[in-house]
């Protein structure tokens, strides 16, 4: 039986979606973050080397990294919905999205909750640098949703599901004002409007103020 270790307030709701939009049987064990320090349980950071959310558990598998769950779970049980294929016209589009979500623009929202956590003067050149590349990452984002549906195209993939979380909870770590992204908030509205994504965030968060605008 699959089974989607979920962390509250992490990229591993990525993979409760992801599940919700196959419709596929999975078990879904909730675990929560300690009110303090908001960091994993030690229960939760035992269950894979790395310690940290996504983490799923299948047979005796157990695997980490949110894109490779996203991609073992459509490979296994989704007959390969929800990814378009080489000779689809976006395929390339596809790849780049799905792969800039975690390469790229969570990388970069990572370090800048970091460096913000050590109350770094607001001129410092290192917070100052990599604040400019979370505002042209959003840039980009901002004109892409602008000209497409979905970050692939007409079509809803992962590279939306993957890119959701940076998009949406992890301004709870990383505050990041929405105001100068319209398009992005009408995408963020289309993505709320998905009956898989809220169930998704009612069965995995519920509760949560979803950061949709």
């Amino acid at each position: 039986m699959l089974t989607v270790h979920h962390l509250g307030k992490s990229q591993s709701e990525r993979i409760v979606w992801l599940c919700e939009e196959l419709e596929i049987p999975y078990e879904l064990k909730c675990t929560t973050r300690d009110p303090v320090t908001m960091l994993a349980p030690a229960d939760y950071k035992a269950l894979h080397p790395i310690g940290a959310a996504p983490v799923i558990t299948d047979g005796e598998l157990v695997l980490a990294e949110s894109g490779a769950v996203v991609e073992y779970i459509v490979a296994k049980y989704g007959n390969g919905r929800l990814a378009l294929k080489p000779d689809h016209p976006d395929f390339a589009q596809f790849l780049y999205w799905f792969h800039f979500a975690n390469g790229t623009l969570q990388a970069q929202m990572g370090r800048s909750m970091i460096l913000h956590r050590l109350n770094l003067a607001a001129d410092n050149p290192m917070l100052v640098a990599t604040k400019a590349r979370v505002d042209r990452s959003f840039d980009l984002i901002e004109a892409r949703v602008r000209d497409a549906t979905y970050l692939a195209g007409d079509t809803f993939t992962t590279a939306d599901i993957m890119i959701g979380f940076s998009l949406t909870t992890m301004r709870y770590f990383l505050p990041y004002d929405l105001g100068r992204c319209p398009h992005i908030r009408n995408y963020l509205g289309r993505i709320a409007a998905r009956p898989a994504y809220q169930r998704a965030m009612q069965k995995g968060d519920p509760g949560m103020t979803l950061l949709l605008t």
